[in-house]
């Protein structure tokens, strides 16, 4: 069994851009280039600002540390991982916070590579036949969502853009589609598929 998260917002309860802009004293240049660059060199710009205050890579570490992780998040993983299933995280999100806030949290052991949900189906086809739990918000994990088998499941969090994306056409997706709010649903929800999946 293959579960793979989105990391912003899905994972940990923010995003973790935002958060390091927010909380490392960037708002005002952010706001102010927000409307001029696209996402990624806009986050570039903000890292070389770090860099030229002399801001170190072990600051942006401690800053990432404080990022909220629901509890109940942080024992799903622990129990998804002790009942043997394959973790992964699946995003755009900067690869050094994800790394660096899973490891604050002991989670990093937890997971596999991330790989493109491709990627995961063709090398689990292999294999044999797994099941896929996928859990995200964005709309970024709508198409991958919609790859998903009859027997795999979605967890959209309701409220966010995959969560109205998958009700503007359900019939488009062949998965089972079950919607939480926070860490208590999110555990709650996933151990139960775990455990129906196992007894399938």
């Amino acid at each position: 069994m293959v579960i793979v998260f989105d990391f912003d917002r899905t994972l940990i309860d923010g995003d973790s851009d935002r958060w390091v802009v927010e909380n490392m004293g960037l708002t005002h240049l952010f706001n102010q280039l927000r409307p001029t660059l696209p996402w990624n060199a806009l986050m570039d710009r903000m890292m070389e600002e770090l860099h030229s205050q002399g801001k170190t890579v072990e600051q942006i570490a401690e800053c990432l540390m404080d990022v909220p992780l629901h509890p109940k998040t942080i024992s799903a993983v622990q129990s998804a991982h002790d009942l043997g299933c394959d973790l992964k995280v699946v995003s755009d999100a900067n690869q050094f916070y994800i790394e660096t806030i899973l490891k604050h949290h002991r989670l990093y052991r937890c997971f596999s590579e991330g790989l493109v949900i491709e990627q995961i189906q063709a090398s689990m086809s292999e294999t044999g036949k797994s099941r896929f739990i996928y859990l995200g918000d964005g709309r970024g994990d709508y198409c991958p969502t919609l790859k998903l088998d009859k027997g795999d499941h979605v967890m959209p969090r309701k409220g966010f853009p995959l969560w109205d994306c998958l009700l503007s056409d359900p019939n488009l997706l062949k998965a089972d589609c079950h919607e939480w709010s926070n860490g208590e649903e999110l555990e709650s929800i996933l151990l139960q598929l775990i455990e129906k999946i196992y007894k399938e």
